[in-house]
């Protein structure tokens, strides 16, 4: 929950704007100010104060306890010029907070934490559990001194600066890198490992720990099984990803409270599933309770993944019979492949999730002319892999290959990466060993439909007339069909120099089933600075006119010019009724 506290009319304005944008999200505080930002201070998780930012460092000062804990905190100015990220820029949000509030209120973020400042992704904002010198270590970053990262778990990270240097696949648990050179380290790894002055831990979800347990075993028998087989094995609870267990195990009141209180899901799984699953130690006393002969084991080692930690069980102070048992298995690292539309062209087409995306990866895969586009919205130290036109199943090849080696990868794509792009030939690669993550964006249909004005109003077909592909054979067909049921088509790759007779003979094709003065829209480079458009007819669009770089939008039967728009009737009664109307009333004024 977001607190609004303002102390002015005009604070009192913005804080409703945003009350209203957000109604989930946010909760107005009034009365006198210090009594109301102690309120919402304790109870929610950010505040923006609509205040100087010396009267807020003042209120907040005596409610300040730990950065990883406190809420973030936004200052916007009188004015609504700014919008401030005063505190927990990273660890509450504040940062993200003043971007979203300026977006709203049309105020200029302003943050000042150093990483963000630079471009630079903060050790606390990667998504992983962190430990150790953080602050001493960022510095380190920043200043551009030489890092180690000590990767023993292969999970993807986003781009870090060419001074971050990879100095082993398989780590030191000691931390004898940093000893023997006297360098910072970054670890990513599972593995208990001390982290003091210029060293930091990051800990990836690797472990699955899976539990057995009898009808009613308490769940501080659960979690003490749990911990003392990870400490045992010198293993980071931090590092935990879920508890998995059998499905008639889905209730069970100690194992679900374990999970609670460890802040991971609870994943359960069939007992035929489990039964196929080899394990070490197979038992007959699950099979006949619950018809597996493992759980815990079984249930760990279900979606594949080295076993650290065999069954154990659970020790009594009492020496009574133990109710629980457990196995720990280190899951293996995934790859993330994120496929991203980057729209039309025009930078305010693209859309924040493509944005994060981009800025997210490690790797990034594309056409040489879509890389230059996005270039600047990279940070530094991304790895750019471009190559020219027709490379297609080339860079998808290779966007898998990098996220299988556990890569952040972005493989991008005009428009829609899904719609003539690259996410159909990089899902064509891809394995269930990666993470595959679809970002949509603009396409090109939709950018154009929206210049010439609702040409897409009613059922529509995108058809792409390149026959490099596809069979002029099987395009044609689809032509025919698209005709016959008075479908307004958008053409996508209409000509080119090789391929210039192609819209012409789909043109055809249309015309046996629609009238010469059906509209259409020609559009070209739309949404960019050279962009241009036009509405002609069926009868009058010359082809030459027409390349690669444009759309051509025909419309059905039902289509209209309307004040020099495109428009094409969603079939509503009172539309029909409204033509009919003024059709009427049109030869009414003509006597």
């Amino acid at each position: 929950m977001i607190g609004l506290i303002s102390a002015t009319a005009a604070g009192a304005v913005a804080a409703q704007r945003l009350a209203s944008a957000w109604p989930e999200r946010t909760r107005v505080y009034e009365g006198p100010v210090r009594d109301a930002v102690r309120r919402a201070f304790g109870e929610c998780e950010q505040l923006v104060c609509f205040l100087a930012t010396g009267a807020t460092v003042r209120l907040l000062v005596p409610l300040l306890a730990d950065k990883a804990s406190d809420p973030g905190v936004v200052c916007v100015d009188e004015g609504g010029r700014f919008a401030v990220s005063l505190v927990g820029g990273h660890a509450g949000g504040a940062n993200e907070l003043a971007r979203e509030v300026g977006e709203l209120l049309g105020a200029e973020p302003v943050v000042t934490t150093a990483t963000d400042a630079v471009e630079v992704p903060g050790l606390d904002t990667l998504g992983f559990p962190v430990e150790g010198d953080v602050a001493g270590v960022s510095r380190a970053v920043l200043d551009g001194t030489a890092v180690e990262l000590d990767l023993e778990l292969g999970w993807p990270l986003p781009a870090l600066p060419p001074n971050v240097s990879c100095v082993s696949n398989v780590s030191n648990v000691r931390g004898d890198h940093s000893e023997r050179s006297g360098r910072p380290v970054i670890h990513v790894t599972d593995r208990l490992l001390d982290a003091g002055e210029g060293r930091v831990v990051l800990r990836p979800p690797s472990l699955v720990v899976g539990v057995g347990a009898s009808k009613g075993a308490p769940v501080d028998e659960v979690l003490g099984l749990i911990g003392s087989a990870l400490a045992d094995a010198g293993l980071s609870a931090r590092s935990l990803a879920e508890l998995a267990t059998v499905d008639a195990k889905a209730g069970e009141p100690g194992i679900v409270e374990a999970a609670a209180r460890l802040g991971v899901p609870l994943v359960t799984h069939s007992a035929e599933e489990l039964a196929a699953v080899e394990v070490p130690n197979p038992s007959d006393a699950p099979l006949a309770a619950v018809g597996t002969p493992s759980v815990a084991e079984a249930a760990a080692l279900v979606r594949g993944g080295e076993l650290l930690v065999p069954k154990r069980k659970s020790e009594r102070a009492d020496g009574r019979p133990a109710m629980a048992t457990c196995a720990v298995v280190r899951r293996p690292a995934r790859g993330r492949l994120a496929v991203v539309g980057l729209g039309p062209g025009a930078r305010d087409l693209l859309t924040p999730r493509a944005r994060a995306e981009l800025r997210g990866a490690s790797v990034l895969v594309g056409l040489d002319q879509y890389v230059d586009q996005i270039r600047d919205l990279l940070r530094p130290g991304t790895r750019v892999l471009e190559s020219g036109l027709g490379a297609e199943e080339e860079r998808a090849r290779t966007a898998v290959a990098e996220a299988r080696k556990g890569q952040a990868v972005a493989l991008i794509g005009s428009g829609d990466a899904g719609v003539y792009a690259m996410a159909s030939p990089a899902l064509a690669e891809a394995s269930d060993d990666i993470d595959v993550i679809g970002v949509p964006g603009v396409t090109a249909a939709l950018a154009a439909a929206a210049i010439l004005g609702a040409p897409l109003g009613h059922d529509h077909v995108s058809i792409s007339l390149s026959d490099l592909h596809t069979p002029w054979e099987i395009i044609e067909r689809r032509v025919r069909a698209a005709a016959e049921a008075d479908i307004v088509v958008t053409f996508y790759n209409p000509r080119s120099r090789g391929r210039d007779w192609q819209l012409p003979k789909a043109l055809s094709i249309l015309a046996g089933h629609r009238e010469p003065t059906t509209p259409v829209g020609v559009v070209r480079n739309a949404s960019r600075p050279d962009g241009s458009s036009r509405l002609t007819t069926l009868a009058s669009l010359d082809p030459a006119t027409v390349d690669m770089m444009t759309v051509v939008t025909v419309g059905n039967t039902a289509t209209r010019e309307i004040a020099g728009r495109m428009v094409t009737p969603r079939g509503y009664r009172w539309q029909e009724a409204a033509a009919t109307s003024g059709s009427a009333a049109g030869h009414e004024g003509a006597r």
